[in-house]
Formats: C-alpha cells, structure tokens, sequence
C-alpha cells in the first residue's frame, strides 16, 4: 500500500500490495469528549495523504469483531480535533452497530444503524466534493447505500486531508481486521 503512514501503529499488522490486516489492542478508540466525558485517540490508523479535491475512495473490510464496540472501518483525518470515522461496532450477538462518528472541533457526533451480527464484511465508499463527503456503505459492493454527508471545514478552505483505514478495541482484547483497498479514482 505505497502512499500510506501510520498513526498509532499496531504491534502487530500485516500489509501486501492493497490488503491490510490490523490485531487490535485493548483500550484502544478513537472519541473525543461528547456524553461520555473521555478524550481517546489512539486507534490505529494507516493514511495517505490527499490533495485532490474530488475523488472516490473505496474499501473493503473483513473482521471478526466479538466484544463490545469493536470496530473497523475508513476514517478522514485533518488533525486530532477534526476527523470522521465510519464503520461497524460490536454490540451483542443479535446485532451489530453501523455507523459513523464526526468529530469537529474536539466534539464527536455518533449516528448509528443496527444491522445483523452474522455481516462480517462490509464496503465503503467515500466521496469528496471539494469540503464536503459522502458516505455510503454496501455488503456486496453492487448496491451502495448513502450514510452520511458532512463537512469538516466549516465553509474554510481544505487542502490535504487524511484518508484511509482504522480498527480499535475499546474494551475488548482483541480481534482481527481485514481491509481491502478497491480504488481511489478521481471524480468529475
């Protein structure tokens, strides 16, 4: 995966040509100070660098997530007060929670979607439109289903911003992440 840095990176991954795999570690989240009070942001993340101001990234991820708030999924980063993180989390085994978490300012934001605990692979599509994204998710990679649109910028010029995958385990310890970059294309 050329183009890609870690933040936080895992004791144990293992990376070949666009496929990612992430161990995740106990006590490790990405959540910044709304409801529940806490400031976490030690999740690993592996991101690129992009300063095209319109493009379509897609992923895939496969994961075995077996306690409460496990997650993985794609994330954009502008800095640690700013980012936004869309993924499935762990939450019994009837259900699981998809949803995705916008972080402005130092203040996250979670809107979720209970969708069935037996999906262990799900893609994602993001969209950026100059500061604006679009998300959508699919469990087959045919049918695309929109999820959120956001803007982080707050109507100020973005430039580079972050984008690529992520995995954490905030109570859990542990489990396997999967992901598969399909493509990052630009859009007219």
């Amino acid at each position: 995966m050329n183009n890609y840095s870690w933040i936080n990176q895992p004791k144990i991954f293992k990376e070949s040509s666009n496929k990612l795999m992430i161990q995740t570690q106990k006590g490790t989240d990405m959540w910044q100070r709304t409801h529940y009070g806490f400031q976490r942001i030690n999740a690993p993340m592996y991101l690129r660098d992009v300063n095209k101001k319109r493009f379509v990234y897609k992923i895939k991820t496969k994961f075995n997530s077996n306690s409460l708030y496990d997650q993985c999924g794609v994330i954009v980063d502008l800095d640690q007060n700013n980012w936004a993180k869309f993924s499935s989390e762990f939450e019994n085994d009837q259900f699981q929670r998809l949803g995705g978490v916008v972080t402005k300012s130092g203040y996250s934001d979670w809107s979720t979607q209970n969708i069935s605990a037996t999906i262990n692979t799900i893609y994602y599509q993001i969209t950026r439109e100059q500061n604006d994204f679009i998300v959508a998710y699919s469990f087959d990679n045919i049918d695309y289903y929109q999820m959120r649109i956001f803007n982080l910028a707050y109507g100020n010029f973005l430039d580079t911003i972050g984008i690529g995958l992520y995995a954490c385990s905030p109570q859990g310890n542990g489990f396997k992440a999967n992901f598969e970059v399909l493509s990052m294309q630009p859009k007219s």
